[in-house]
């Protein structure tokens, strides 16, 4: 939410425009119609698409209402490959390490697809149903090999909850037992974290050390194509 409102104040101030811009939500809910108020179709439209100008065919959510569930991961596999592939992908990630609804076990080589949704899961979304019953069971969602496709990958965790997800994502070993390893292979991903989701991480000084020696070298680099 943090993010979609940063985007939507610079859209505001005329710093930024999504004209040009075409998304792709990492996943849908099945059992819920996308007007449900805990619909990704709802809460996307609600949070940004409405407030910025995005083109009118320009997003893309998976359809996952009175329709063959099988074919409409087909479809949006084949739509996201028609558009060239996702250029930035944004990740959140759950207190068990799952990216989108890759659940744990999820393969490493999977595409888009219907995901049973673990307990944990739906114990952690229940806050936004009325009641923990009310959490759909079952999501499509796009898969990991999907995601690992992107040309690039921006990851935010906040909180103590996802730090033992965070520290498995970013040193631990690569297994589908925390899907979010798997990033671990993507040559180009960038991870924002606040202290409380970064608070298991063993090397920490070595992370700090080598933004302040990036953030350097960037400032360096500007510096001369300046002068």
């Amino acid at each position: 939410m943090g993010l979609y409102r940063q985007l939507v104040d610079r859209y505001s101030q005329g710093k930024i425009s999504f004209r040009g811009v075409t998304t792709f939500n990492l996943d849908e809910y099945v059992g819920i119609p996308p007007e449900h108020i805990q619909s990704y179709h709802y809460y996307m439209h609600d949070a940004l698409f409405k407030h910025v100008d995005f083109a009118s065919d320009s997003n893309h959510i998976p359809k996952t209402w009175n329709c063959n569930l099988t074919e409409s991961a087909e479809a949006y596999e084949k739509t996201i490959e028609n558009r060239g592939g996702i250029d930035l992908q944004i990740l959140g990630i759950g207190t068990d390490g799952h990216i989108g609804f890759n659940e744990v076990g999820s393969s490493l080589g999977s595409r888009t697809r219907l995901k049973t949704l673990t307990r944990q899961t739906r114990t952690d979304n229940a806050r936004f149903f009325s009641t923990a019953e009310d959490v759909p069971c079952m999501a499509l969602t796009m898969g990991i090999a999907t995601i690992l496709e992107s040309q690039s990958i921006l990851l935010m965790a906040t909180g103590k909850s996802k730090a033992t997800a965070v520290s498995g994502c970013v040193e631990g070993p690569v297994s589908s037992s925390n899907p979010s390893s798997a990033l671990q292979l993507h040559p180009n991903v960038i991870t924002v974290l606040d202290e409380d989701a970064a608070s298991l991480l063993k090397h920490q000084e070595y992370y700090r050390d080598s933004e302040t020696v990036y953030h350097s070298l960037q400032f360096s680099s500007k510096q001369s194509e300046c002068s």
